[in-house]
């Protein structure tokens, strides 16, 4: 969907795969568009989660996941995911990401990636141009 000054916005619809038997989205699924968007916004400034893999050698974990659910989103609800990113070092990345609907906060993720290098699953450090081309955002 986009970006501006470190916020990325990406959407996506609720489907019935997406729901449990009560007819709202299962929690975990929020992890899943969470990790959509933060892919998205990767590709947004030129990267590649599969190139990344190729040349220089790196991927990214989730070390840390925090969920505050507030609201359910249902089956056809149009999402949006509104990603910024709040810290960094040279490994790390920490992002907050929330899910609306129709402007309405449904659920705020706090997540923290880690760097890691392909061939032996150790931590690296993130390309200094990776690091540059994504702002820092204080989140409010």
């Amino acid at each position: 969907m986009g970006s501006d000054a470190g916020v990325s916005l990406f959407q996506v619809r609720v489907y019935y795969e997406d729901t449990d038997h009560g007819g709202v989205v299962y929690h975990a699924n929020y992890l899943r568009f969470m990790e959509r968007a933060r892919t998205e916004m990767l590709r947004e400034k030129g990267y590649e989660l599969d190139v990344l893999e190729q040349d220089p050698g790196i991927f990214f974990v989730v070390r840390r996941a925090y969920l505050d659910f507030r609201a359910p989103a249902r089956f056809n609800d149009l999402l949006q995911i509104k990603s910024v990113i709040t810290r960094k070092t040279p490994v790390r990345m920490n992002f907050q990401q929330d899910i609306s609907a129709k402007e309405k906060l449904l659920c705020s993720g706090e997540i923290e990636v880690v760097c890691l290098e392909v061939k032996t699953f150790r931590p690296h450090a993130l390309p200094a141009e990776l690091l540059q081309a994504f702002p820092l955002r204080v989140h409010p």
